[in-house]
């Protein structure tokens, strides 16, 4: 693997050079801003503030990538993002369905035979096929949301909204190139503001749900 071979992927980028997309670079701000506003509004929370440590590096890896377009670069963009995927899935196993740790790691396991299932399905789909990998972790969310609808309307109606913010922002990381004809800049940078939004709420729902469980604990 070349790990310098040059990735052009984005409509704003116009060549090889380190600032050749200024907008999506600047923009991947937007994820440490969040991580670092969840992190003093996670400050009881060990595990929702390690999920903003982890969102921050979404915006870190992101910016590298959007900066040297290089395949080393890509690998630190998509490390952080599978990161936060997983653990967020973990603590989801074990704080909403109030599964061991041990489930809660073998719920982590079958996300790779559903991303399998599901994927394809997804590369089916036009347009929404340039972000096909992002397309599962959706339709994940939303069937989590479905499982509480009668259990838990306050964590189904908070699942469901990150469900949406994602799937809007997944459309806006799909149509970059097709609309780079008519807007030169693309619409991938509204991908980062949109995501970082999603990920900063997901960790809001785990803490409002670890806080809700703890004072139900304590009665």
């Amino acid at each position: 693997m070349n790990w310098v071979e040059h990735i052009d992927g984005y409509c704003e980028r116009t060549g090889p050079e380190f600032w050749s997309e200024p907008i999506n670079f600047v923009t991947n701000a937007a994820f440490v801003i969040m991580a670092i506003f969840m992190w003093y509004r996670c400050r009881d929370d060990q595990s929702a503030r390690f999920l903003c440590f982890v969102l921050a590096l979404i915006g870190i890896g992101s910016a590298l990538f959007h900066s040297y377009a290089v395949v080393w670069a890509a690998v630190a963009d998509v490390v952080p993002i599978l990161m936060f995927v997983l653990i967020y899935i973990y603590f989801a196993n074990r704080d909403f369905w109030n599964l061991s740790r041990a489930w809660a790691f073998v719920g982590v396991l079958l996300f790779f035979p559903f991303v399998a299932l599901t994927l394809p399905l997804f590369q089916s789909i036009p347009i929404l096929n340039l972000s096909a990998e992002y397309l599962p972790i959706a339709l994940l969310i939303t069937l989590y949301a479905v499982a509480f609808r009668k259990h838990d309307k306050s964590l189904s109606r908070g699942l469901s909204l990150g469900a949406v913010i994602l799937f809007i922002s997944i459309m806006f990381r799909s149509v970059d190139v097709p609309l780079c004809e008519r807007i030169p800049f693309g619409t991938h940078f509204i991908w980062h503001i949109l995501n970082s939004l999603m990920l900063a709420w997901m960790i809001e729902v785990l803490r409002r749900y670890r806080i809700k469980t703890q004072l139900q604990n304590s009665l």
